[in-house]
Formats: C-alpha cells, structure tokens, sequence
C-alpha cells in the first residue's frame, strides 16, 4: 500500500463558522469520496497531517477518531492509519454526507422564499 501524498485537488481552507476538527472531517471525506484517497491508502501521520493543515497535533488527532468512529479509517497498531476498504461504509457515509447538504441546501432555499417546485425547477433547468 502507498501512502496518501499531500492534497492537491483540496486545500485546507477553514471558515470561523464551524469547529476546525468538524471541517478536517469535511476534508478528509471528500477526500475520500473524490478517490484522492483510495480506499486501503495510509494516511499520512497526525503530525504531518497537523502540520499540512496548519493545525494542532491535538485538533488532528480529534478529527481522526471521529473518522475511526465512522469506520472511514482505521489504525494498525504498528503500521499506522488507513482508509476503510469497505466501499460500502464508504459509500453509506458519502450518501448521509449529500443528504445533509441537500437538507441544508434546502433549508437556505426555503429561508429566502422559494417554493418545492421553484426549487426543482431550478434544478431541470440546471
């Protein structure tokens, strides 16, 4: 198994808005869901992940187990952490990811007026 380069299609870019170590789990995930990092591909360490990120050690680590809790990942005691092999985990948490962003999605739509059918009128135009 190769291990995962630096990113090069996404850049860690944190917005104030939301916690830092939810928006590395964003990162990672697209990562993940983008096919930049495939599945069975180690990770890079903590450190070097922290240190690409411009982020804690602390903070990276956090945002780890919470993909190691998702299944995304997982860690080999001597060996360090991979991304699931499972495609099927992974493909459950890419559809719960675009669920939430469609509902927030919505939600903004509805807040500024629109109606279903405007919304999906956009959408076959689109």
């Amino acid at each position: 198994m190769t291990e995962i380069k630096k990113g090069i299609n996404f850049m860690w870019d944190f917005k104030d808005e939301r916690a830092i170590y939810l928006q590395i789990i964003e990162y990672i995930k697209l990562r993940i869901f983008s096919g930049e990092y495939a599945p069975g591909s180690k990770l890079l360490s903590i450190r070097k992940l922290a240190e690409e990120a411009s982020v804690s050690a602390v903070t990276m680590q956090k945002a780890l187990m919470e993909l190691e809790r998702q299944n995304l990942i997982y860690t080999h005691r001597t060996k360090g952490r991979f991304i699931a092999d499972d495609k099927n985990i992974i493909a459950g948490v890419k559809q719960e990811l675009g669920m939430a962003y469609m509902a927030d999605f919505l939600e903004k739509m509805k807040n500024i007026g629109f109606s279903k059918n405007e919304i999906l009128d956009l959408f076959t135009g689109y």
